[in-house]
């Protein structure tokens, strides 16, 4: 069974696994996950993943793997001749893994009082300070990305890797929160704009607006939630 992708709309952090299943260009689904309908718990994902969070990996042994560092490690084992991920034990891998860690941990969680003030509300005192503290927070996640990034073309280097796909769905976010401008930025700056222009990136935007779009890689398709869990039972 090829894998399935679960993957979260709006602007779920998802989206970089959909680049790198684009990158790495073997057979692959997808389906889509609803997350800001409240039923979307009440269905069959919550059978996919009760935390009810994307990304959600359905693997071709059948196996479910949940949790966007996990995936992205998953894909990446049988993607090595690709040069988008490298063999554990090596020293390419440990800085793969220590940039996917950063940006699952300290670039990623910056956003989080930003999207509780966002999606909760709460009194105006509450609001106001958690958004000056979600500012603070991502503001000094951008600075110390930049200086890690410096001048290199990609995250790690010469060539692209999965953590530049993982980089860019997190990175979109300050279009929902006004507390940063990327061109303070410079190098992340550079590096957003240069993914942007990316098929495998423009493929992604188009899957979660739902346009009309060409895969240049291995995708076989949408697939529903209750059809993927069909799918799961018949090849288990």
């Amino acid at each position: 069974m090829e894998p399935i992708l679960f993957y979260g709309v709006p602007s779920g952090c998802s989206f970089g696994s959909i680049v790198a299943l684009e990158w790495l260009g073997k057979p692959y689904r997808l389906s889509r996950v609803e997350m800001v309908k409240e039923d979307f718990m009440s269905g069959g994902y919550r059978f996919i993943n009760p935390v009810g969070e994307t990304p959600a990996l359905i693997t071709s042994n059948g196996a479910v793997l949940t949790e966007s560092m996990a995936i992205l490690n998953h894909l990446g084992a049988g993607g090595i001749d690709t040069g988008l991920a490298f063999a554990q034990g090596t020293e390419e891998f440990d800085r793969l893994n220590r940039m996917l860690a950063y940006l699952n941990t300290s670039f990623f969680s910056s956003f989080a009082p930003l999207w509780y003030v966002y999606e909760h509300g709460g009194d105006e005192a509450a609001k106001a300070a958690l958004r000056a503290y979600g500012g603070f927070k991502v503001r000094k996640a951008h600075a110390d990305l930049d200086r890690m990034l410096g001048d290199k073309p990609w995250l790690l280097g010469d060539q692209k890797t999965l953590a530049d796909a993982y980089f860019l769905g997190i990175a979109r976010w300050t279009e929902y929160h006004d507390v940063v401008e990327r061109a303070d930025y410079p190098n992340i700056a550079r590096l957003y704009r240069q993914l942007e222009e990316d098929p495998a990136v423009k493929f992604a935007h188009a899957i979660e607006d739902e346009k009309p779009v060409t895969s240049a890689g291995g995708y076989l398709g949408n697939i529903g939630v209750d059809d993927a869990l069909k799918r799961i039972r018949l090849n288990a």
